[in-house]
């Protein structure tokens, strides 16, 4: 179950309502790591609950590029934490047309990786669609941001975000490498507005491919809708991600 882990946005009214009560359904359902969101703004409640519940928090998401962050602030919340992983989870759809927008996001992206070291911190970045819709002559702009990146900046590849896109997500992981960190695992029609999101394996996102593509990442799962309980959803996305594990141990 170690490279398991779940992202906190799926349940954030629940959160927002109960922290502690959440992270405890979430452990009840058999997650063992967690992926949060706001790492200041949620401190108090992550400091306490977390351990309280038998969860760490390998990666987190937080804004990093706006120049209101107070970047050593994030950085010192997630070593706190025990993060190692904090991840800018979007730049906006307007920046990723013209390549001096997507290099100076990757300038911004490597600033910061100097500023988190200082704390033990690695940064990451993590896609929608429009990184890989945009195209920059014959190639992504996610990719052509990520060939601009420091070597010690990551990415987490959200796989739904990026087949919505237009992207093969398993040729795109391959493509990476390594620098894929961590994954988004989750599934659905491919609507652009996260509508028709469904439990793992139960759409069309090819997630069994993109997770042989990228057997060293780790497996955040995530909904950003889901018209249904949302607990029950993350359960079955977890036992079929499980499965899938169990099942790859008995084959090696």
């Amino acid at each position: 179950m170690s490279k398991l882990s779940v992202q906190l946005y799926s349940v954030r009214d629940a959160f927002a309502h109960d922290p502690a009560g959440t992270l405890a359904r979430l452990a009840g359902l058999g997650f063992t790591q967690v992926e949060p969101y706001g790492v200041r703004e949620n401190l108090a409640a992550l400091r306490t609950a977390l351990p309280a519940h038998g969860l760490t928090a390998p990666t987190a998401h937080a804004q990093l590029l706006d120049q209101r962050i107070d970047q050593p602030a994030v950085f010192a919340a997630a070593a706190e934490l025990g993060i190692g992983i904090v991840i800018d989870p979007m730049v906006e759809p307007a920046r990723w047309q013209d390549p001096a927008d997507i290099a100076a996001t990757a300038a911004a992206l490597n600033d910061a990786a100097k500023v988190a070291a200082a704390h033990g911190v690695t940064v990451g970045y993590h896609n929608h669609f429009w990184e890989l819709q945009s195209r920059i002559a014959d190639r992504t702009a996610f990719e052509v941001l990520a060939e601009q990146l420091d070597p010690a900046v990551v990415l987490e590849v959200d796989t739904y975000w990026a087949t919505a896109g237009g992207a093969e997500a398993p040729a795109l992981l391959r493509r990476l490498g390594d620098r894929v960190r961590a994954l988004h695992v989750k599934d659905g029609d491919l609507a652009t507005d996260g509508s028709g999101q469904v439990p793992a394996g139960q759409g069309r996102v090819p997630v069994l491919e993109v997770l042989a593509a990228a057997p060293q990442a780790l497996r955040v799962i995530e909904f950003d809708r889901y018209d249904g309980d949302i607990f029950t959803a993350l359960g079955a996305s977890l036992a079929f991600l499980r499965d899938h594990e169990e099942q790859d141990g008995e084959g090696q």
